[in-house]
């Protein structure tokens, strides 16, 4: 059933191309990784597969990457995506000899990429189940990872009218899961010796962007403390439009705040589009100078790559979309030490919720809540010292899992 499924879904998928941008680009991207593989793929080294579906799991596939890459150098390493989100962004990515879509799950497309990859061993990232690559893998004797897993009780896995699928997990060599409840669902389906809880790499990964964070004259001209020592800073990140409609006008209400909007999507439209919202003094990151950036009230972030280290100038992160199919990276923001407030859809984001428990992080589901909270942050500074602090010890205890997860891998 799977077979026909998943050739039925290549047909849809193909038709939807024609008219939609993003799925046009995953189309061109399968076809030209063969190409990409052909080419630059050789036997001189061994090869190790990660696999992410987008741009947040190969962030938490990352540290393991560039711990092995510098651990092990004998190794080749080839990074494939699922999403243009991740794949547009990473495509250049250094830390890699080779980056490009996973061809779809057809049983020819998963023998041929690993007869042409032969990879020594694989890692799937959070929640990847391909089932004909993983059956591939097996029957191949290549070891394969789940790294930083989640799993939740309405998965099919834990179901019992889907216990063929469950069959899947028995593909995997080893799983790494971020929490407990992952490992206790596992071991109640008879996962009991190959489970380890090494929590969420990407902890890992926030605190090594931390310590090399980029440094902006433009940012820090902008965020000087103006004439009034209770100016605060907010750092919206990874806004949406159902985002903007929120913290814009509050914003807009409140001179004693200042902005800086790190938009999820920069085209010309969206920006615009914030722009028309504005109703004090803003300045476009790439148009603007330090002098210039000054006199603002708002700097919008209108390139890639910035935001990680942009939330160094901040007092207090927004995170974009959580008025969507969910929220963004909060661990980025928190590893600063401010609070972090983010809207109502979050329940699969393990680190969101552990940002609440700890008093580091805030949901929110209305304007209204919004505004109270933002009420609470700019008359009080304890308050944001105090959550600041809990949000970056919660991203420090939850460090350290590169290591284990290498520790037991032993390459």
């Amino acid at each position: 059933m799977y077979q026909i499924g998943i050739l039925v879904y290549i047909t849809l998928f193909r038709i939807v191309a024609l008219f939609h941008k993003k799925a046009s680009k995953v189309v061109k991207g399968h076809r030209n990784a063969w190409r990409i593989l052909r080419n630059n793929i050789n036997h001189d080294k061994e090869w190790l597969w990660f696999h992410a579906a987008s741009l947040g799991e190969f962030e938490q596939g990352r540290p393991i990457i560039e711990q092995i890459r510098s651990d092990h150098p004998k190794y080749n390493i080839i990074v494939t995506f699922y999403s243009p989100s991740g794949y547009e962004v990473r495509k250049n990515y250094g830390g890699a000899d080779v980056i490009c879509y996973l061809p779809f799950d057809t049983l020819l497309n998963s023998k041929r990429f690993l007869d042409l990859v032969k990879p020594k061993i694989a890692f799937f990232i959070k929640y990847e189940f391909w089932p004909n690559y993983l059956l591939q893998l097996k029957s191949h004797n290549i070891p394969t990872y789940l790294i930083s897993g989640i799993f939740r009780p309405e998965q099919a896995f834990f179901k019992n009218y889907a216990k063929p699928y469950r069959s899947l997990l028995r593909n995997f060599t080893y799983f790494f899961v971020q929490d407990q409840k992952s490992a206790d669902l596992l071991k109640s389906i008879g996962y009991i010796d190959n489970v380890c809880i090494s929590g969420d790499t990407r902890s890992d990964r926030v605190l090594d962007i931390k310590s090399k964070a980029k440094v902006s004259d433009i940012a820090i001209a902008f965020s000087k403390k103006r004439s009034n020592p209770l100016d605060k800073i907010l750092i919206a990140g990874s806004s949406w439009p159902k985002d903007e409609i929120l913290f814009i006008p509050y914003f807009n209400e409140h001179p004693e705040l200042r902005l800086i909007i790190a938009p999820h999507e920069i085209h010309e439209d969206h920006i615009l589009a914030i722009e028309a919202q504005l109703n004090r003094p803003s300045q476009r990151y790439t148009r603007t100078t330090p002098k210039d950036a000054a006199k603002s009230d708002c700097l919008i972030i209108d390139c890639f790559g910035l935001l990680s280290s942009i939330y160094q100038y901040g007092d207090i992160a927004y995170i974009g979309g959580g008025f969507g199919t969910g929220i963004h990276n909060t661990l980025e923001a928190a590893v600063y030490n401010i609070p972090v407030l983010f809207g109502p859809t979050f329940n699969k984001f393990i680190e969101a919720k552990e940002l609440i428990s700890c008093g580091g992080g805030f949901s929110f589901e209305s304007k209204e809540q919004l505004d109270v909270l933002m009420n609470l942050f700019l008359s009080n500074e304890e308050a944001i010292k105090k959550a600041g602090e809990k949000a970056g010890e919660m991203v420090k205890k939850g460090s350290g899992g590169t290591k284990i997860i290498l520790d037991i891998i032993k390459l």
